[in-house]
Formats: structure tokens, sequence, C-alpha cells
């Protein structure tokens, strides 16, 4: 069946022409589907009951497949979706007290990067996101919101998966959220451990999307031994594509930093990051770290963190403790998966 988020608003129309309808119904279909953002065809009331019937016989909306959910005291939902091979990936959806509505969405099944601390690295990589099936988390979020008079209105590419290791999949998608869904390029956030070619082929872009860095260490050997793409690309190699960004996009960067205790957390490591960081229109975020069963860190203590945050600002660099989201429900990027895995894992061994 054919999946019509998949389509474009031409292949739509040509679809429906080549079912003999004509050529305005593409326009009634795609406001159902992107305006109104309704989940099903019979709440499509200005199409002719025979189109709709054809359409709930022929074709999809969507070809994710919730496999389980969790909501936390904090509001935040999230989801495993079953792709139609089988594979499994997760999305949030994270509410905030200022009416914000934001999205986490992956890009991958699994991950090549390898992160250490993080519990998508520790499980590897199975494929690449289509651009249709990246693009459908944020739909599914969206639609569900707009039935109850809300809306969608933030997208962070950083749940599972490296968008820039998927990255014409991911600026497609990015695209589409842009023109079909309505989300500002502003209010569109990826996230990169630091590709650098893609960092400076995603400045030439000219887009106005939000860059943010996975930097967690201001050293080469800290670095490597956290995030294995720093071997292929180092400290000096990403912070001059950094600059390059900045300088091309005029655009703030955003540098993401877990903070675990007593590894990244250091006095020495806040002056490093201070002197690496120095000069650069930058803006350092500071979680403390979600733990995982694969990684024997901890998050930092409150007297670290805000040591920490003093010492950066020593050297003039602005940075925000943030809030993790979702602790109750174990909400770190790639624990639901792993624990639905288990569960299957259980059920064929009893079988």
């Amino acid at each position: 069946m054919i999946d019509l988020y998949s389509l474009s608003f031409e292949q739509l129309g040509d679809l429906l022409a080549s079912w003999g309808e004509p050529r305005f119904r593409a326009r009634q279909l795609w406001v159902w589907l992107y305006e109104r953002r309704v989940d099903s065809f019979a709440k499509m009331t200005d199409l002719p009951k025979t189109l709709r019937a054809r359409l709930e016989a022929e074709v999809t909306l969507g070809s994710l497949t919730l496999e389980t959910e969790q909501g936390s005291k904090d509001g935040t939902i999230k989801r495993v979706y079953r792709l139609p091979d089988g594979q499994l990936i997760e999305s949030v959806l994270m509410p905030y007290d200022d009416d914000r509505r934001t999205a986490c969405i992956s890009t991958q099944a699994g991950c090549a990067m390898g992160c250490v601390f993080c519990a998508t690295g520790q499980m590897g990589f199975a494929r690449q996101l289509t651009e249709s099936e990246i693009f459908e988390q944020a739909v599914f979020f969206a639609r569900e919101l707009e039935a109850q008079g809300e809306r969608l209105s933030n997208v962070v590419l950083m749940g599972m998966g490296e968008p820039f290791h998927n990255y014409e999949a991911s600026l497609g998608a990015i695209k589409r959220l842009m023109d079909d869904l309505g989300i500002g390029a502003r209010h569109i956030t990826v996230s990169t451990v630091g590709l650098v070619p893609q960092i400076r082929q995603f400045a030439d872009e000219g887009l106005q999307v939000k860059l943010a860095i996975s930097l967690h260490a201001a050293t080469d050997e800290e670095r490597s031994a956290l995030l294995p793409v720093n071997k292929r690309w180092n400290l000096d190699e990403l912070i001059g594509a950094c600059h390059y960004y900045v300088e091309k996009s005029g655009r703030r960067l955003t540098f993401e930093w877990s903070l675990i205790q007593g590894k990244n957390d250091t006095p020495e490591q806040a002056h490093a990051l201070g002197k690496l960081l120095k000069g650069l229109h930058c803006h350092v975020n500071l979680i403390p770290l979600n733990p995982t069963a694969g990684y024997s860190g901890g998050p930092s203590a409150e007297g670290r963190i805000k040591q920490f945050v003093a010492i950066l600002s020593d050297y003039g660099i602005p940075a925000t403790v943030r809030v993790r989201r979702g602790i109750d429900i174990n909400a770190g990027c790639g624990q639901l998966k792993v624990a639905v895995l288990k569960r299957e894992k259980v059920r064929k061994a009893e079988e």
C-alpha cells in the first residue's frame, strides 16, 4: 500500500489523476493531510465517498506502527515505532510550560557512531531511515496535538542515529518539516557528533536551521575515549568547521555536553572547554548524564555543575544546565527500544 506521507504534492496529483480524479482533489487531500492534520480518511468530508473508500483500501497514512509508549510525570511521551521491515526506532514529545511542544525524532535505526555512554550507540547500526520515515515521526505528533487544540512548535533531529550520516534524507525531511508542516527553520535543530565535511556542507545550504554539536570533552584524548568519531575528525578540525558554520550562516552554535561525574565535569575540562570555545559565537547546554546499562558513569553532582558553569563564565562562554526530561521512564535515547527487545527475547524463549 502507498504511504501518502511519502508523496510530494506533484506525486499525489499524479496518483489521483491515474485514478481518474480531477487535479483539484490533490489540493483538497493535501489540506486534510498537512493543514487540518486528520488521522483518518473518514474525516475528509469534502471528498467523495467513493474516493475515501478507495483511499482506505489502497493507501495508508504513514508507514510506522506504534509498538509501545511511555508517559512521564513531567508530560514527556516516549514511543517506539516498528518500521515495515521490523526495525525499531524511538520518538519523544516534550511539553514545556511556555507552551512549546518539541518532538525529538530519529534519523537512523541504531547508530554507527559508537558513543560509549549512549544506549543507541551501544546497540550499533541497523539501517538508514528514509526521508518520509523521519518526517512521519513529527507528523504523527503534529496531528495528535492538532486534535487537542495544540500545535507542534519545535523539532529536534536528536533521537536515534546521526543525522549527518544520513545527510540527504535528513535534509529532505527538514525541508518537509518547513514546507509541509509549517515549522519555522529557527524552530528546527539538527544534532551531530561532529562529521566535519557535513557541517561545512550544511553551512553552505543557507538554511536558518539551528545546529547542535555533541562535544562532551575538550581534549582529544578525553573526547576520543567517549566519542570514537573524534579519531576521524579531531577537535582542531571540528572547531575549524564550527567557525566556518558561524561565519557562513551568521547563526550561534550550540554545544551539547553530558556531564559525567568525575569524568568530564572537572575544573580541568571546564578550563579546556573555555579555551577551546573562546571567541566562537556559541552556547553550551549542560545535561547531567542519563545513565544507561552499558555505561558505568553517572550524572554530576550539583556542586560540580555549578563550578563548571562558573569557570565557563570566566571565559565568556554562556552555559545553561538543562533539566533532564522523562527521568522516571528512562527516556535516554535507545533505552525504551532496549526494553522492547528484551521483552521480545523473553517471549521467543517462552515460545
